[in-house]
């Protein structure tokens, strides 16, 4: 199925993989790549020379295009963007809004730059800015999230904007994509769903977890980092939405400074991030410090297994996801699907 997305980027199926800290390593982004999708390599929680090495075991295990996402406010996004173009990775892709020059520089450099955003403000800003296609997440998607759903975002930002729209935020399967398509989007980008496949590095009892939620065990919380953040529903997220601000702060501290001992980033680098979160956001400097619990609280669930102590950021799509497909299984799966209802749809006119 060619889009302008496939086009764009050089892949066969216009479905992306976004890049999910602590998820989407190596092993799931080549495994996507070859499946003929976008991978998209999560670079936030990487050491620099760690990227460098992750990028390079990525080309080792396919041939395919695919991207590496990176916070554009990050101290040492200069560096990031270097190793993307000295290794010659096709897409950059941002979880927030990259400056004009940077996006500059890296299409100077022959490098796909494609923000992700949630209002229809942001991609009128990137287009103008001159991003080659921009994803769009409604308020389904897991994360940090909006509260303007898909269906309403999605065409608000089609005919805003002149460049490929990717649709993320509730979409798992065939029927998805077509509904994205007549939308006028250039394709479907999926987290959740492609952290619950047999690709995906999270532990078995993690993954379970997921499977075993519903739709209503998915809820929107500002307990753990101040912003709203899509997540599974556990105990400790309870803990965290009742516990004092004085032990939260506590608590935060401590992840700040193993996120800080972990990421390879000075105290300095650290508050610079901190600021840039901080940046046009009603945010307290409490709530700014709570911002470190995220990396590693996530760390604990996708890395360590603990569904007890980490965090689970989740779609809402989590509780209508049954099985572990390998990313080869789902993509050909959501391709015949689409193929179907397209069929359909022209048979019965």
């Amino acid at each position: 199925m060619e889009t302008a997305l496939t086009r764009l980027v050089g892949v066969r199926r216009p479905i992306v993989q976004t890049g999910m800290g602590w998820v989407a390593g190596p092993r799931l982004v080549s495994a996507t790549a070859n499946a003929g999708a976008l991978g998209i390599l999560a670079s936030a929680t990487m050491t620099v020379d760690r990227l460098r090495d992750a990028v390079r075991e990525v080309k080792s295990r396919t041939d395919a295009p695919f991207g590496v996402n990176l916070r554009a406010d990050a101290a040492d996004a200069g560096d990031r963007v270097r190793v993307i173009v000295d290794e010659g990775v096709r897409v950059a892709s941002f979880a927030l809004a990259p400056s004009a020059e940077l996006i500059g520089a890296l299409k100077e450099a022959g490098v796909v730059v494609i923000p992700s955003v949630g209002a229809r403000r942001h991609a009128e800003k990137v287009a103008a800015w001159g991003a080659d296609a921009v994803i769009v997440q409604g308020g389904e998607g897991g994360g940090h999230t909006g509260e303007v759903a898909t269906t309403v975002l999605l065409p608000q930002v089609v005919d805003a904007v002149d460049i490929p729209v990717v649709a993320a935020g509730g979409f798992f399967d065939g029927r998805g994509l077509v509904a994205a398509l007549a939308y006028g989007a250039a394709g479907v980008a999926m987290g959740t769903r492609f952290l619950l496949t047999s690709d995906s590095t999270v532990p078995d009892a993690v993954k379970a977890r997921y499977l075993a939620a519903t739709v209503k065990d998915v809820t929107v919380t500002r307990a753990v980092d101040g912003l709203p953040h899509r997540m599974l529903r556990t105990d400790l997220v309870e803990s965290l939405e009742t516990t004092s601000r004085a032990r939260t702060l506590l608590r935060a501290g401590r992840h700040a400074a193993a996120f800080r001992r972990l990421s390879g980033l000075t105290w300095r680098q650290l508050v610079h991030d901190g600021l840039a979160m901080r940046h046009g956001k009603d945010l307290t400097w409490s709530q700014v410090l709570l911002a470190a619990n995220t990396p590693m609280l996530l760390r604990s669930a996708m890395v360590d297994g603990r569904t007890d102590l980490g965090v689970m950021a989740s779609g809402q799509v989590a509780g209508v996801i049954d099985d572990l497909p390998s990313c080869a299984e789902l993509v050909e799966r959501i391709m015949k699907e689409a193929q179907e209802i397209l069929t359909g749809l022209t048979a019965s006119r």
